[in-house]
């Protein structure tokens, strides 16, 4: 049970707790509000969708570097369908999140059929991507949706909170039992794991490669539908929403599952790095918090995620070594006394 509640499981936990503790004693006033409880609720409900989308490609082994030129795209499409060409909503909302799937199924051949490195693809196809949105927006930011009932969308009240939580909670629960508890979960685990490995197991590797980049390119378009629903429209937020996502993923990889990229780790990982930026914010007034707050939670997330791992194949080794010493001993003649 402590070993379950340890501080290398659930430090995440710990930290939050003390950010709320530490910042509620500084600024009660501003901190421990229910305002301040629901701004960071609804506002890292995007950001935590847009972690799921990069979450998927790292469990997998890939890295999908263009979630959010896709997310941008997606969301601005969305509103100009409505307002210039009179979409309905629901139109409008599903042909943006299927741009975000053709830009995964692109990805996925570039990287499977033309064995081009996806961290390379990836950023490649962000680069093309910010270029379309200039072309379909001419760089003239559109006017928020005419339709309110795309506001409603996710300004929506439930129990007091946005429905846009609802709709992140909705994707995590579908994220974890996908990649947790189903067979093709477990097939892009083991890709990510060891892709020859895996291969010589009989695991399609390019095939599962391909779906991890296809989610992750649906996701990324829903999330940015649902932020021009949130915020309102912006021909720039899409990559803003990258760093905090990395960050996320890979802080989430040494919670709950140490070493193992998960959904509910990276989740927590969103609103502790949220937590602690704006009881900073409050604190110092100063805005530039926001992304050195979270370049360092990824620097170091990514050095405790690769010295866990330096410390597993230690460990390994060492087992293998002992095993082998132990069969050694085990065949030596028993000298007869």
């Amino acid at each position: 049970m402590l070993t379950r509640l340890g501080f290398d499981r659930l430090s995440g936990v710990y930290l939050w707790i003390a950010f709320i503790v530490v910042f509620g004693v500084m600024r009660p006033d501003t901190f421990l509000t229910s305002t301040t409880l629901h701004s960071i609720a609804s506002q890292q409900a995007i950001d935590g969708l847009i972690a799921i989308a990069v979450l998927v490609p790292l469990v997998c082994g890939q890295f999908d570097l263009s979630v959010g030129y896709n997310a941008n795209l997606c969301g601005i499409t969305a509103i100009i369908l409505q307002n210039q060409h009179g979409w309905p909503m629901w139109t409008a909302v599903l042909f943006g999140i299927a741009i975000g799937l053709a830009v995964g199924v692109v990805n996925a051949i570039v990287v499977v059929r033309l064995h081009v490195n996806s961290f390379i693809a990836t950023l490649g196809m962000g680069t093309i991507l910010s270029a379309v949105q200039v072309i379909v927006t001419n760089s003239e930011q559109p006017p928020p949706a005419r339709n309110l009932s795309y506001a409603n969308l996710t300004q929506h009240q439930v129990f007091g909170f946005q429905i846009v939580i609802l709709y992140l909670l909705v994707v995590g629960v579908i994220a974890w039992w996908f990649l947790d508890h189903t067979p093709a979960g477990r097939y892009i685990r083991s890709t990510g794991a060891n892709p020859d490995a895996a291969r010589l197991s009989g695991v399609r590797v390019d095939r599962w490669t391909s779906v991890s980049l296809l989610v992750s390119g649906g996701i990324a378009g829903l999330g940015g539908v649902l932020y021009t629903s949130l915020t309102g429209p912006s021909l720039s937020f899409g990559p803003t929403l990258l760093l905090p996502a990395f960050a996320a993923a890979f802080l989430g990889s040494t919670q709950f599952f140490p070493g193992r990229f998960n959904v509910w780790g990276t989740l927590l990982a969103i609103y502790v790095l949220a937590t602690g930026v704006k009881g900073m914010q409050l604190v110092s007034g100063q805005q530039w918090l926001n992304d050195m707050f979270n370049g360092v939670a990824l620097i170091v997330a990514v050095a405790e995620t690769r010295q866990r791992r330096a410390k597993g194949a230690s460990l390994l080794v060492r087992r293998r070594r002992n095993r082998e010493s132990l069969d050694e001993k085990a065949q030596e003649p028993v000298s007869a006394g």
